[in-house]
């Protein structure tokens, strides 16, 4: 073997360590950013990227852009308790009076949405345990039995967090803000602690 050659294998055999090492920091710094986004994302939608099943319709609750909590052509929101819906519908007015638009992002859903969702939270996050801080089971999820509703824009949900009480909605996650549930309790009493995420939420361990 030629000197020269020799050392171009050599060189070869030095340099993938250092390739792979930049490639292992790429990839830690891309996925710091990653979590980074989820974690100060307005909308389920955000928390998840863009990359929803296209076999998702409407029928099972899936919504477009700029769907109110008066838009029940939707089954996503006609679909929701009748309670939950009418104080929403409520908030939605006074709001409006403030000029804020509270626009609905997720509301009832499917099971079979609720698990396409879930599933993308896997694949997104790496694993069932990290998914689960975002995406509830099919069997378990407050959106499925239409207890629940995800508010669009930051200014609706800054206008909830202060007056929500008033109409018994309610945070029940400290990591996603746009998640209103119905507690008629709160008008008088104000809205029960937060949990964390729903992975300390003790219905989700039915």
């Amino acid at each position: 073997m030629s000197q020269s050659v020799f050392a171009r294998k050599r060189s070869r055999g030095t340099l993938r360590p250092t390739v792979v090492g930049l490639a292992v920091v790429t990839a830690a710094i891309i996925g710091a950013v990653g979590y980074q986004s989820a974690s100060s994302a307005h909308s389920l939608d955000e928390a998840l990227g863009d990359d929803r099943d296209a076999t998702s319709t409407e029928a099972d609750g899936a919504l477009p852009q700029g769907v109110t909590v008066f838009d029940d052509e939707y089954a996503g929101v006609a679909k929701l308790d009748p309670d939950l819906l009418h104080a929403l519908r409520q908030a939605a007015t006074a709001a409006a009076d403030d000029g804020i638009h509270v626009y609905v992002n997720s509301g009832w859903r499917s099971p079979k949405y609720q698990n396409q969702l879930l599933r993308e939270a896997v694949s997104k996050y790496g694993s069932e345990e990290d998914a689960a801080r975002w995406v509830a089971t099919a069997d378990t999820s407050a959106h499925v039995s239409g207890d629940a509703v995800d508010i669009g824009s930051s200014d609706a949900t800054a206008w909830l967090s202060e007056h929500g009480a008033e109409y018994g909605l309610c945070q029940i996650y400290g990591n996603e803000p746009w998640h209103y549930e119905l507690h008629p309790e709160a008008i008088d009493r104000g809205c029960p602690a937060m949990y964390a995420d729903p992975r300390h939420d003790p219905r989700m361990q039915r």
